[in-house]
């Protein structure tokens, strides 16, 4: 309405005068009619969405706390903080690996239990020389064989000449090393003293 009055001022001025004030007035009200109806399409279109009117802080993802009105949550005491230690105990560390120590060793006792000890035995060859010729040298070798002891085993024999006819008893044995040595030996052999003169080691090897 405003355009077609401006446009009859403009065009036939002789035959309508709008004073300027009247025409002040009309461009203000015009003015007011627009920003009325935006405002009346504005409530129109948003009265037909969907949903509840709600607090900003409410809008959102679900489970989130609404942070815009109220306090802020109050911080925890500082006595939570003792409750955490950062350096842990010294104790706690020195237990478990005592623990672990312990476990180790125990590990490695039962292993090396298992493992089968190597026995350093000896094989050994004596010369067992009689009085004269007239000892009897079957007499002699019985006395020598009764000799029994944990880790020693008689091998086999025979007789030597010496000389003039004599003959002396060589005999082999194997033994423990741990547990029987030559000294032992001649002790127990030489105590026939009636069959036996002497007692010599021919031959020693270890096995």
């Amino acid at each position: 309405m405003l355009l077609q009055v401006f446009h009859l001022q403009c065009t036939n001025t002789s035959t309508v005068y709008v004073p300027l004030q009247y025409f002040e007035l009309l461009h203000v009200l015009y003015v007011l009619l627009q920003v009325l109806h935006t405002a009346a399409v504005d409530t129109l279109f948003l009265g037909f969405l969907p949903g509840v009117k709600k607090p900003l802080g409410q809008y959102g993802p679900a489970g989130v706390a609404d942070t815009t009105s109220g306090s802020a949550p109050a911080a925890k005491d500082d006595d939570d903080d003792d409750d955490i230690d950062l350096f842990g105990s010294d104790d706690e560390e020195d237990a478990e690996a005592a623990r672990l120590k312990e476990e180790r060793l125990a590990e490695y006792a039962a292993k090396k239990a298992k493992k089968p000890t190597l026995i350093a035995k000896s094989s050994i060859l004596l010369d067992v020389k009689p009085w004269d010729d007239e000892t009897d040298m079957a007499k002699l070798e019985e006395c020598v064989r009764s000799i029994q002891m944990d880790g020693l085993v008689w091998g086999q024999s025979k007789l030597v000449p010496v000389g003039y006819g004599i003959k002396k008893l060589q005999i082999g044995c194997v033994v423990e090393d741990d547990k029987v040595g030559t000294d032992i030996l001649e002790e127990h052999i030489t105590a026939f003293e009636d069959f036996v003169q002497s007692m010599d080691v021919a031959a020693f090897n270890k096995i």
